[in-house]
């Protein structure tokens, strides 16, 4: 045969290849999986050419220009398609509406009306158009706040920027916000919380505010919802309280200071301001810091054009502004009892809804607890003993500066009935109801005797850490020493020492023992009686004093910064602790109501146009067993029937408190109920308008005539005077009779001779003190009181020993310098600690002693 032609052979041979290959055409190599490569045939592209087709290692996982082109006009499409509907969903604020501030209205807890807040301040709202306000104001606040506002769109980025950059370089700056920004901010939104999400908002609502409104209705928005201080709400309020003028009438050089004020009327209002740093927030200060931006103001002005040079040339001196108006009718202790309840609503904004903000707003009527009769009795009750008692003109080095504080809470639901926080509201500016930064002293101990009886004393043979069952509970029959100058111990024996190996020795009132004859053995419930420190601090060590601290917390003290001294000293348990007068009277009634805690109120309902926002329910908490609570009621019973507090015996009603006096008889305190009420009275004497960071409690020795103060003289003699009144239609309640718990712990060796046992019987009176009379007690000796029993001002370290409380008036002595104090309002100076004044303890101090 003749061989097959060249082109035969080939159509050939592909039909041999497809018969070998099944009789199908192989696929075409996919796109980036050979086609185009070594030589073959280019790959088709996709519509997003990645990994990149045609392309091998590195090159096929680099993107294009095209696609990084691509992405970036996508994503920012995106951003842009998110921000229109942002936009459009975003609904023009009202103004008339949202910044419309009114007053609070507060009601006594019968239903009455105690104030309306504002006073005056209905002129202090009122909205003025435009043309009502000087054009001087309007180019003031440009200069100072947004230069670009004639342009800008409502958000300046730039002016962000420079913002920041001034910032970071120390310069003078203007705020990166503009007017439109800070005018929705005060007008539109609730809170000024610095959140992304509210930076959000307040960003979409500018923007739609500077295209939908015109400048002219933002400025006189601006204007008149801008805080200036002195509870002036908008231009018209404020030209009134600074200038007695109305807006329109205001000159360049007062629309300066005014633009100033809105940087924080806090630190620029040149009259000065109480604040939470009195120190910085002068009249000098603040006239400094407003003299210095009003003088900046005006030169911006003159650089912008917006004043002439040979105008702003005239205008050397600050322009003299009126003094602050009181609103009288928060004068008294009204003041303290609208401070105290607006502190108690918007500390409790996650049950009220009602912000600081929101508040400031008003249109809230908030009921109270206070009741109208028992505030005047307990105001009449101390201007009785300080008018009868203290005079600073005669004496001026003893009595000038002494200040009272009290609280008077319902015992069986926590509701505060009255206090009283000072002189007067307007003048006085702290709440001395409130923090002070006074310690309590001796008034403390039933917390101890509380923990003992609870969780009882340890077993030296088990160790440290032990359960309740494996300790002993004491009863008021356990035996303690009552020896002055015990050398305290841990709870397994060993002797207490710091961590110099100093030891711990404890003194009494007057450096008195007691029954040196029985070997100094003492029942808790007349260690009580009598205020024996050496008995309480070593009860405190044997217990633990984290359980110590616990039962004060469980009670009702709380456990913020500065109330609670350090519990790593022996002297925690002689009251070197600050809590508040109401805290102390809460503390008490839940003794008073059998164990069951409730924390102290002051708003019971708050309404508002909307209907009742808020509504008090009682949230009770079991403190302590029954059996514990009535037992501490029975122990401080017999103190106000034949120990230190027998002066504010009440006749025909069951009374029951304890006094206390603190290191360098620096302050005064009786605590004490009955079934119905619980009142805390505080003594002591600070300078609250001293401007020296350093400023301290001043010493009571000679103050009222006196030579000392104790517990049991003018703040028992207050609290007598007050509870007769509160309680004169009262019913007459008694206490429970307390079941016996526990078991008589003796923790001191009986004398080898025979001696007269103590009586297990409650109902017996313990043997007489050796000490029946504060008039008997001398002031400690200079080198006690003076070198170092005195702690330098925030030494948290610095301790002393027990609380100066002898029978029939003097207090345990002793104390402990132990960390600062704090103001709750204004004014919150930083305040040293206080202990006990005390005995003569080695090395000058009441409680130290080097081995």
């Amino acid at each position: 045969m003749e061989p097959p032609s060249h082109g035969g052979g080939r159509a050939e041979a592909r039909r041999a290849a497809q018969r070998g290959s099944g009789g199908r055409r192989r696929a075409a190599p996919a796109a980036g999986q050979g086609g185009g490569r070594r030589g073959g045939p280019p790959a088709k592209k996709r519509f997003i050419d990645y990994p990149r087709a045609g392309k091998d290692g590195v090159g096929r996982w680099l993107p294009s220009w095209k696609l990084v082109t691509g992405l970036f006009v996508a994503f920012i499409g995106g951003l842009m398609g998110i921000a229109g509907i942002a936009y459009a969903m975003v609904e023009v604020p009202d103004e008339a509406l949202s910044a419309r501030a009114q007053n609070n209205v507060y009601y006594w807890s019968d239903g009455s009306q105690m104030v309306a807040t504002g006073g005056e301040s209905q002129r202090n709202r009122q909205i003025v158009p435009l043309d009502q306000i000087d054009k001087s104001m309007q180019y003031a606040v440009i200069s100072a706040e947004n230069k670009s506002f004639e342009t800008d769109s409502g958000v300046d980025p730039m002016g962000i920027g420079r913002a920041l950059f001034n910032m970071a370089k120390g310069g003078q700056t203007q705020g990166g916000s503009t007017i439109t920004q800070q005018y929705v901010k005060n007008a539109v939104l609730d809170d000024q919380e610095q959140t992304l999400s509210r930076k959000f908002k307040e960003l979409f609502i500018s923007i739609k505010v500077g295209t939908t409104k015109s400048k002219d209705e933002i400025m006189a928005g601006y204007l008149n919802t801008a805080y200036y201080g002195r509870g002036a709400y908008g231009i018209q309020a404020a030209s009134r309280a600074y200038f007695d003028k109305d807006a329109v009438d205001l000159n360049a050089s007062e629309s300066a200071l005014l633009a100033a004020v809105l940087k924080g009327a806090t630190y620029y209002d040149p009259a000065g301001v109480a604040s939470d740093n009195p120190a910085k927030t002068t009249k000098e200060a603040n006239t400094l810091r407003a003299t210095e931006r009003w003088s900046w103001i005006l030169d911006e002005e003159v650089k912008d054009g917006h004043l002439g040079k040979s105008e702003r040339d005239k205008y050397t001196d600050l322009p003299k502004t009126e003094p602050p108006r009181a609103n009288s009718a928060l004068g008294g202790q009204v003041g303290y009892l609208v401070e105290l309840a607006n502190s108690w609503v918007t500390s409790h904004s996650e049950d009220t809804g009602i912000t600081q903000n929101k508040l400031n707003q008003g249109g809230y009527r908030i009921y109270t607890t206070f009741k109208k009769d028992r505030v005047k009795e307990l105001e009449k009750s101390v201007s009785k003993v300080y008018n009868a008692n203290i005079d600073p003109k005669k004496r001026p080095k003893t009595d000038k500066h002494v200040q009272f504080g009290g609280a008077s809470v319902n015992a069986n639901t926590g509701a505060i009935e009255a206090i009283y926080g000072g002189t007067d509201a307007l003048k006085h500016w702290t709440n001395n109801a409130d923090v002070t930064g006074a310690q309590v002293g001796s008034t403390f101990k039933p917390f101890v005797l509380a923990a003992a009886m609870e969780h009882g004393v340890r077993d030296p043979k088990l160790g440290a850490n032990q359960g309740d069952s494996t300790r002993r509970p004491v009863s008021q029959m356990s035996i303690f020493s009552a020896k002055n100058k015990l050398k305290i111990k841990n709870y397994d024996g060993t002797i207490w020492t710091d961590k110099n190996g100093d030891q711990w020795l404890q003194s009494n009132d007057g450096n008195e023992s007691y029954h040196s004859d029985d070997n100094y053995r003492i029942t808790l419930r007349e260690a009580m009686q009598h205020s024996v420190n050496s008995a309480f601090v070593q009860l405190g060590m044997d217990v633990g004093l984290d359980k110590v601290k616990d039962a004060a917390i469980k009670a009702g003290i709380q456990d913020g910064p500065n109330i609670f001294a350090s519990n790593n000293y022996p002297s925690f348990s002689l009251g070197t602790s600050s809590p508040s007068a109401i805290r102390m009277a809460g503390a008490y009634a839940t003794f008073a109501n059998e164990g069951e805690q409730n924390d102290p109120y002051s708003v019971t309902k708050v309404e508002s146009e909307k209907g009742t926002l808020f509504q008090h329910k009682k949230k009770s908490k079991f403190a302590f067993p029954k059996p514990v609570a009535d037992n501490v009621t029975d122990v401080l019973k017999n103190v106000v029937d034949k120990g230190t507090g027998t002066s504010a015996k009440i006749p025909g009603r069951d009374v029951a408190g304890k006094t206390g006096t603190t290191d360098g008889n620096k302050s005064a305190w009786f605590v004490g109920y009955t079934p119905q009420v619980s009142t805390a009275i505080a003594m002591f004497r600070f300078d609250d308008n001293a401007k020296n960071k350093q400023r301290e409690f001043e010493k009571m020795y000679g103050t009222g005539n006196q030579t000392s103060i104790h517990g049991a003289s003018f703040p028992a003699e207050i609290w007598k005077d007050y509870m007769t009144l509160a309680l004169k239609d009262a019913p007459t309640e008694n206490f429970p009779k307390p079941e016996k718990i526990g078991e008589v712990v003796e923790t001191v060796d009986a004398p080898p001779s025979p001696s007269t046992k103590p009586s297990e019987s409650p109902s017996e009176s313990p043997s007489k003190s050796p000490s029946q009379s504060p008039s008997s007690e001398a002031p400690p000796s200079p080198s006690t009181t003076e070198s170092e029993n005195t702690c330098a001002p925030l030494d948290f370290n610095c301790q002393h020993g027990g609380d100066d409380e002898g029978p029939g008036g003097g207090d345990d002595q002793g104390g402990d310098n132990q960390g600062p104090g704090q103001t709750s309002g204004p004014p919150s100076p930083s305040l040293p600690g206080e202990g006990d004044p005390g005995g003569d303890g080695d090395n000058g101090d009441n409680g130290w002693f080097k081995p």
